[in-house]
């Protein structure tokens, strides 16, 4: 992601953030201080749901400021984990408060008590349900324009402060109407709301951390995209993962086995622009190029490289005194075995050897040779 988007990213996120932190920090006074006065566990257990938004507030504060950091030494991939880590972190912070207000609740509902102040407590919780599904909206529009899980974690934990308010003002009802237990309930229904909320985030940003691959459908759109690129075979070991916001992926990519180097960057080259015109959130492809197919195929790595190759080759044509200048030798390591293409001068053409004398006088030194398998001879001049 260019600098200048990823900086956009951070002030956008900043800026959401921080009206969220004011809303939240005012209706956790209100709620707190209205439930006291009304004698209202519900919307005691609202306002410190309220808090845990406040909070919450700031860990995406932070997360945004250093998930807009450039990469360096210690960090290569970049920063965008930050978001992930402020994830988990947030809904850990909304189980134990989920399992606090449950507590707390339970308590209540042994010994109810009446409410009083109805008015404030209805009025309080009303402003809370509009207040906090405006925030929602808002924060999950900037969240779906910059593509951030983070934002939209802490949208919906907005949404669930509204919800939760909705379950308040039900369990306000119920009392007031002589059911003075139902605002235990409902604090008991808000708490678990919170609980699975953060059950939603925690497994989310787990699965992220520990490079759980992107949705079955991408990862098939992505593989046919990359197919369809010409000069690619075939497609194998295509592996995904999410990084924040963005999209990891390597691949290895089958091609012809006589192709050249050049041309093989070339196409790996158009895998890369193929792969991230596919999916506009992948920022990292790394690209493997597959002469064979390395699932199916015999290794080669207990082949000798080419510094060995080569000496292993000059040594049996100097032994079998083979005619001919040779100019160049191309090696091919291919289903466990070395194949030769020797490139001679048209000069060696000129002689009374045929080019198939040359290649059968070079096929019978190479047939002795533990590693090699198939040699082909080009002729040629510069």
């Amino acid at each position: 992601m260019p600098l200048n988007s990823i900086n956009k990213r951070a002030k956008a996120s900043q800026k959401v953030t921080i009206v969220g932190a004011i809303v939240d920090f005012l209706l956790a006074i209100f709620k707190i201080i209205a439930g006291v006065v009304g004698n209202s566990g519900a919307l005691i257990a609202d306002g410190i749901h309220s808090f845990s938004d406040l909070l919450s507030d700031g860990i995406v504060l932070y997360a945004a400021k250093h998930s807009a950091e450039e990469a360096d030494e210690e960090h290569p991939y970049g920063h965008e984990r930050f978001e992930t880590v402020a994830t988990l972190g947030l809904a850990i912070i909304l189980a134990m408060v989920g399992i606090g207000i449950v507590i707390t609740a339970f308590d209540r509902f042994n010994n109810p008590s009446a409410l009083s102040h109805s008015t404030l407590l209805l009025s309080i919780a009303t402003l809370s349900i509009f207040s906090k599904e405006i925030l929602y909206w808002y924060t999950l529009k900037v969240a779906q324009t910059y593509q951030s899980t983070m934002l939209k974690a802490n949208a919906w934990h907005h949404r669930s402060d509204a919800l939760s308010s909705v379950v308040v003002i039900a369990g306000i009802f119920g009392s007031l109407n002589g059911y003075h237990s139902l605002d235990s309930v409902a604090a008991i229904v808000v708490g678990l709301m919170v609980i699975y909320i953060a059950w939603e985030l925690g497994t989310s940003a787990t699965k992220e951390l520990v490079d759980t691959s992107i949705d079955a459908e991408q990862v098939k759109q992505l593989k046919h995209a990359i197919g369809m690129i010409s000069g690619v075979n075939s497609v194998h070991s295509l592996r995904t993962r999410k990084i924040g916001s963005a999209i990891s992926a390597d691949v290895h990519v089958q091609v012809d086995p006589f192709l050249s180097v050049s041309e093989g960057h070339i196409i790996s080259v158009s895998v890369e622009r193929v792969a991230k015109k596919c999916l506009t959130a992948l920022s990292d492809v790394t690209v493997h190029i597959d002469p064979e197919d390395d699932e199916t195929a015999a290794p080669c790595d207990h082949l000798p490289e080419r510094a060995e190759a080569l000496g292993l080759l000059n040594k049996a044509l100097f032994n079998n005194k083979c005619d001919g200048e040779i100019e160049r030798i191309q090696l091919h390591y291919l289903d466990g075995k070395i194949h030769v293409d020797f490139y001679l001068p048209l000069s060696c053409l000129e002689t009374d050897k045929s080019g198939n004398k040359i290649l059968k006088k070079l096929q019978q030194t190479i047939a002795d040779l533990k590693y090699f398998g198939k040699i082909r001879i080009y002729f040629g001049s510069d």
